[in-house]
């Protein structure tokens, strides 16, 4: 049975109930105060029978009329009020089929079915969002990994082709485009786990990761000729302090590798707010635009025209690995392109307990 049979059986029953009840209690206390004998009277007198048998046949009759208006009534506003819900469960098999792009958009007055719609969309929103960039990224990715491929066949192609070939250069080749191939593929992997929810969690201070990257990074600033500069204060967090010290790796490389050729700096700080605590980069450099500095988040965005050197290409992974690490601790990361040029990268991430 359906809902809509249900609802209808369930007003139709009501109405006949509190109709039969009517008429019972109308006869009953009317008929009371009749005698049931033969009244001795100039006219003709109704006894109690007498009634019984003119209003008998008007209450079945008034339970007819009562019983088809209650199923046609209940029937009518049953399928009125399940309305909404057949536009959801309709919005609902379009999505189960693959079209994300059709929303309820219920119209009418504030209600719980409203609240279901829009709750609905919303979650159409964002789930549509959510598989366009996946899509966007597998499509990148797949682009990515073609490339390394792409060359080495090329080059041995060009070996199998060429009897006076440098086999310690086609090694050595081949060697830089595994390499990349599984920087690639391990960014990946990262950025895969990087969007789970269920990540392990300990308490970890922010300040203390920041140091060993930043003791780490330290050779390769010093061969830019770049100052790298920490400070702060004590920032305990709650995450996976292995996602956590890559999330502060990537910032600082990032901030290293994309910096003036020469005499530029890296400033790392920790903070510990009342509401969060933050870790800033900043970074000197060229001038950035606020569009640009947006997108920098997106997978395999490199930032064209930022300085880098070639002993770092990159996968374009970086920030977006970043991004989504900190979006797995609950967190916020804030790109800001500095006014003197350079970067402001913060890390909002929250306390593990309310701090009293």
């Amino acid at each position: 049975m359906t809902a809509r049979w249900k609802l209808t059986l369930s007003y139709a029953g009501v109405v006949i109930v509190t109709g039969a009840v009517l008429l019972a209690t109308v006869g009953l206390f009317l008929l009371r105060y009749v005698p049931d004998g033969q009244i001795v009277a100039d006219l003709f007198v109704p006894n109690r029978s007498d009634l019984l048998r003119a209003f008998a046949p008007v209450a079945t009759m008034a339970l007819v009329v009562l019983i088809a208006v209650g199923l046609g009534g209940g029937w009518l506003l049953a399928g009125r009020m399940l309305a909404p819900l057949d536009r959801i469960g309709d919005a609902a098999r379009l999505a189960a089929q693959g079209s994300l792009s059709h929303r309820v958009t219920l119209d009418g007055p504030r209600d719980e079915f409203r609240d279901l719609a829009d709750v609905f969309d919303s979650m159409l929103e964002r789930l549509e969002a959510h598989v366009a960039e996946q899509q966007r990224f597998a499509a990148n990715a797949s682009h990515e990994l073609r490339t390394p491929l792409a060359t080495t066949q090329a080059l041995l192609d060009v070996a199998a082709g060429d009897p006076d070939r440098d086999v310690d250069a086609l090694v050595a080749r081949l060697r830089e485009v595994n390499t990349r191939a599984i920087e690639l593929t391990e960014a990946l992997l990262l950025l895969s786990r990087a969007d789970g929810r269920s990540l392990p969690r300990e308490v970890v201070d922010l300040s203390l990761i920041a140091e060993e990257a930043v003791e780490e990074l330290l050779p390769l600033a010093d061969r830019r000729g770049i100052r790298l500069e920490i400070g702060g204060v004590a920032a305990h967090v709650v995450g996976s302090p292995a996602l956590l010290q890559q999330l502060v790796a990537n910032l600082v490389l990032n901030a290293i590798v994309h910096n003036r050729p020469s005499g530029g700096a890296v400033a790392v700080r920790t903070h510990a707010l009342p509401a969060a605590a933050a870790l800033v980069v900043e970074n000197t450099g060229e001038t950035l635009s606020a569009p640009r500095v947006a997108a920098f988040t997106e997978p395999f965005q490199r930032g064209a025209e930022r300085t880098r050197g070639d002993d770092h290409a990159g996968v374009g992974l970086g920030l977006a690995i970043a991004e989504r690490i900190t979006r797995a601790h609950g967190g916020t990361l804030v790109l800001t392109p500095r006014p003197e040029g350079g970067l402001n990268a913060t890390v909002w991430l929250p306390y593990p307990v309310p701090r009293g």
